[in-house]
């Protein structure tokens, strides 16, 4: 997958749980828990998206 696709698809994913987020600030502590999950998973993907480019950058 390209660096613009990953990125594209991490800010949808953020997009996603902003929703989340607001239910979160509201008290709802299961939509906290998601936001939690949501933000672990974008953490990865820029930790991929980071390899990635070095990799390119030294090849």
């Amino acid at each position: 997958m390209s660096v613009e696709a990953n990125v594209q698809k991490m800010i949808d994913d953020l997009t996603a749980a902003l929703a989340d987020a607001v239910k979160h600030d509201k008290g709802n502590s299961a939509a906290g828990t998601r936001v939690r999950k949501a933000m672990q998973e974008v953490k990865a993907n820029a930790q991929g998206i980071r390899v990635q480019v070095q990799n390119d950058k030294n090849n």
